[in-house]
């Protein structure tokens, strides 16, 4: 089974925008269907957006053969 790290929305904050998880998740699956695992959030209503990672799991699920997708690839490199 492949999987794929990457943002699954998780609701709306007072009707603007999304909040959004960081999951682990199959490369088959539709975004919001179960995740295998939660690594983190991105909030991106807030000034400056909020970005939480659990970069230990991450690392983890990549050493495992999760690929990024382009947004949280970008995020990480954010964060740093």
């Amino acid at each position: 089974m492949e999987v794929c790290i990457r943002l699954q929305k998780a609701g709306k904050v007072a009707n603007k925008s999304y909040n959004y998880r960081i999951v682990v998740i199959s490369k088959k699956a539709a975004r919001d269907t179960r995740s295998l695992d939660i690594l983190g959030y991105y909030d991106p209503s807030k000034k400056p957006a909020s970005l939480g990672l659990n970069k230990e799991k991450i690392a983890a699920w990549v050493k495992k053969g999760a690929t990024l997708s382009d947004t949280v690839r970008s995020l990480l490199k954010k964060s740093k």
